[in-house]
């Protein structure tokens, strides 16, 4: 299946969750803000949020600097 991951079309496996995404893309662990078709997923819920063919997936990664 498809999704769009940050605007851009993005593969995946069926059945596949947020947080095995949050994986693939190595930000386990990192301080990342996720919403799928514009609701924010909070990291507790990844596990369960099984997504779907073209959800809309926005990754935003903290970058700390001074």
């Amino acid at each position: 299946m498809e999704i769009v991951l940050n605007g851009a079309p993005h593969p995946l496996a069926d059945g596949e969750n947020l947080q095995q995404l949050i994986t693939a893309l190595e930000l386990a662990g990192k301080a990342v803000a996720v919403a799928v078709n514009r609701q924010v997923v909070p990291a507790s819920l990844w596990p369960k949020r099984i997504l779907q063919p073209q959800d809309k997936v926005d990754v935003v990664r903290a970058i700390g600097g001074g």
